[in-house]
């Protein structure tokens, strides 16, 4: 019995010693989300722009995402909209093209999803008469600002020659999933993409609301098909010496799913592609970080592994609770000289003492951004409150897209709230 003891403690003092490794990069990484640079320079619009919709059986709100894109505010002549309609079997491409855009069908029963549907079109564009120096993203429950061009505009003449835009909600209090998948959101723009870049290395492509370098994509290649096409090109990038840049001001508004079901099985599908992903990628982003002195290669590597730090932190926090629960009831027991009990009461690490100090100071940081924001009113206040429900079910969901990696089959999510961009832009 002592023995199997000696090695519960090792093992969990093993877990908690990565965890607090882990909660350590992350705190530092959060805490240069706080500074946030003004921008108030205006460059002229030079740039000419491809944007891209990639729709499934969208017919409910592709209409939505083609009168925003075209209504920004950015000279008409030098941009277009085109929306792949991906296997479709409703009125999307019809819809689509009595809106203004230039539809493109596609049909495909064996390379399914938006990654081959992006890698299809793309061809098709570097093919065509008119040139564009980069292509946006979007995905079709989009709503975009209107000086999102200008943002990307002025980003590439920078130099920068991939930008990520502020991913934000358009139904953020349906809700409490949608609420928990909003705050989630916002908090990584400041804590994690705005942090990054303040820190000098690569932020992350966040799937939609993206503009690329057309001549980059044609030298590296797309590629990029998996269930999570953003982090594999964003792998891809950083392996071969890019960082993806922010545009904190250039915002993208998309659905958030509104039941617990929705989420899993979204939430699935991102980590499975996260596996994937990492299984290919991680040592590689290592081994370059390490030959090159790359802080922006071994952050990535680390971002790849995020379903083992979920189950990593999920598993440390169940240990930890589960020692101060015994310590708290050996305490009133009074029976400290419990030899078993004891000494796995005892072992209460510096882990859990900075784990506790971090998720505190984490939890008081989040609302002050948000309300720095102008995000945060009560009902965001109640929704935060039982956020820690929708943050716990991550532990499952990680477990099971590991068991589930080898299943490459795309789970198209359902959109349904239709909302004009007007509504959204009177909020902020």
């Amino acid at each position: 019995m002592k023995d199997l003891e000696y090695i519960i403690i090792f093992l969990s003092n093993i877990l908690t010693g990565f965890a607090f490794v882990f909660s350590v990069y992350y705190f530092i990484i959060a805490l240069f989300g706080i500074y946030k640079k003004k921008t108030s320079n205006t460059v002229k619009p030079e740039k000419r722009f491809a944007l891209i919709v990639a729709a499934h059986n969208e017919e409910v709100v592709v209409k939505d995402i083609v009168v925003s894109l075209n209504n920004l505010d950015y000279p008409k002549e030098l941009y277009d909209t085109f929306v792949i309609a991906d296997n479709c079997t409703d009125n999307t491409a019809k819809i689509a093209t009595e809106t203004g855009a230039l539809v493109y069908e596609r049909f495909n029963d064996k390379k399914k999803g938006k990654g081959y549907a992006l890698e299809w079109m793309f061809d098709k564009i570097f093919h065509m008469d008119k040139k564009y120096d980069a292509v946006c993203i979007f995905d079709a429950d989009n709503l975009v600002s209107k000086n999102f061009l200008k943002e990307m505009n002025k980003k590439l003449c920078s130099g920068s020659k991939v930008i990520q835009g502020y991913l934000d909600s358009k139904n953020p209090m349906d809700t409490w999933i949608t609420g928990s998948y909003s705050i989630t959101f916002w908090a990584n723009n400041r804590m994690a993409q705005l942090a990054r870049i303040n820190m000098g290395i690569s932020s992350q492509l966040g799937g939609t609301g993206c503009c690329i370098d057309t001549e980059l994509i044609k030298k590296l290649g797309w590629g990029a098909t998996c269930l999570t096409e953003d982090l594999e090109f964003t792998c891809k990038l950083v392996s071969n010496g890019y960082k993806v840049d922010f545009a904190y001001d250039a915002i993208v508004y998309d659905e958030k799913p509104l039941t617990l079901v929705q989420s899993w099985r979204q939430r699935k599908r991102w980590m499975q592609g996260f596996v994937d992903v990492s299984s290919r990628y991680f040592f590689k982003l290592m081994k370059f970080g390490i030959k090159e002195r790359s802080l922006t290669a071994i952050d990535c590597a680390i971002y790849t592994i995020q379903p083992l730090l979920f189950i990593l932190f999920g598993l440390t926090t169940v240990i930890g609770v589960f020692k101060m629960i015994l310590g708290l009831y050996e305490y009133i027991m009074n029976s400290y000289n419990n030899v078993v009990t004891g000494g796995i009461a005892s072992n209460i690490t510096a882990f859990v003492i900075f784990a506790s100090f971090v998720g505190l100071t984490m939890y008081l940081y989040t609302p002050i951004l948000l309300i720095g924001e102008k995000k945060f009113n009560f009902k965001v206040l109640i929704y935060y409150i039982i956020m820690p429900i929708y943050i716990v079910t991550w532990l499952p969901i990680c477990i099971q897209a590991i068991i589930d990696k080898d299943n490459k089959e795309w789970d198209h999510t359902i959109h349904s709230r239709s909302v004009n961009i007007s509504d959204l832009e009177k909020t902020r």
